[in-house]
């Protein structure tokens, strides 16, 4: 009889201790198998949770029973990072306070307001609408003394940290006070030097963005444009040609080649029939081309034409007979390749 008891009890112990150690696994044991990003939006369910770390969760089933035992029906949303060997303990303590990674943000040069929102829109969980109704938002605009046109230039394109939940209202001040930060006094002091604001070396880096794409060539350019604004000349920048006529037909139309009709188009922008720089800049400048303003090449350089022997640059020229025959050759080389828009 005692044989028989002491049997019972070690039964029950080991009963006991089985019960006890998938107790304590199933709340502190090790169930994240990988190191995983977890997006939770605002509308998940724990059910629509646990479905989502099912692929990485060595007992996925247990998460909504530790969630029951541990009082939680709602949790945060956020982008969290899980890390390999957490437990359904700190998974859930993790989303019950909201406890997120920023991760790095990045954007570049982008031509439109729209362009830059969807591409903001495929980092964070707002939305572009949203995004672009925050830019656009009159009282924000007035205060800081920007235009539907001009906001454009609060985007500084590089990498930026944020929670995946940042509002677009939160993320609009982060660009705001990042735009602030980059016009630091030299900066400053250097458009000072060249006689134009920080709002007007931004615009003139948007035609010189646009001229070329090569790097080294940007610094002339921009000399080049200065030149012509000290002189009082017509910039006659094709890049804002382009820019007017995408204004008149849509974003998506293709201008390969900038046609006569097209230097008549009515519009402060059209730098041939307007002298001076346009009224906004007509998309976002990468550093670059900001800083080739600022730090512009000095020459006697007053006119420019793509060039057919080095494609992708540019032939430059001081005298009008000069850029003719560089022009002649251009155009020869655009009807022989049949480029007629």
């Amino acid at each position: 009889m005692k044989k028989k008891i002491i049997y019972i009890l070690a039964v029950v112990l080991l009963i006991g201790a089985i019960f006890g150690y998938t107790y304590y696994q199933k709340i502190f044991g090790k169930t994240i198998t990988k190191d995983v990003v977890l997006f939770v939006t605002n509308s998940d369910s724990l059910l629509d949770i646990q479905k989502e770390i099912e692929n990485f969760s060595i007992n996925p089933d247990s998460f909504l029973w530790v969630a029951a035992k541990k009082r939680i029906s709602k949790v945060k949303h956020g982008r969290y990072l899980l890390k390999k060997g957490m437990s359904n303990n700190d998974l859930l303590n993790m989303l019950r306070s909201g406890r997120q990674t920023p991760f790095k943000l990045s954007f570049n040069n982008q031509d439109t307001l729209e362009k830059i929102a969807g591409r903001i829109a495929e980092q964070i969980e707002a939305d572009s609408i949203s995004l672009i109704n925050s830019f656009r938002d009159l009282q924000f605009l007035s205060k800081n003394n920007l235009t539907n046109k001009s906001v454009l230039q609060i985007f500084i394109p590089n990498t930026y940290e944020f929670y995946w939940t940042v509002s677009p209202e939160k993320f609009r001040a982060k660009m705001l006070v990042s735009y602030k930060i980059f016009w630091n006094k030299n900066r400053l002091k250097k458009a000072k030097k060249l006689n134009l604001t920080k709002e007007e070396v931004t615009t003139l880096a948007s035609i010189v963005q646009k001229e070329t794409a090569q790097n080294s060539e940007r610094p002339i350019v921009a000399g080049l444009y200065l030149n012509r604004l000290r002189k009082g000349w017509a910039l006659q920048a094709d890049p804002t040609i382009i820019y007017c006529v995408k204004e008149k037909k849509g974003q998506d139309f293709v201008v390969k080649r900038v046609l006569t009709i097209d230097l008549e188009i009515e519009s402060p922008y059209n730098t041939y029939k307007y002298i001076g720089l346009p009224p906004a800049l007509i998309a976002m400048p990468d550093i670059s081309s900001i800083d080739a303003v600022l730090n512009a090449k000095k020459h006697n350089y007053m006119y420019m034409c793509a060039s057919v022997e080095k494609l992708g640059y540019h032939t430059f020229a001081k005298s009008l007979i000069q850029h003719n025959r560089n022009a002649d050759k251009y155009h020869q080389w655009m009807n022989k390749k049949k480029i007629n828009r």
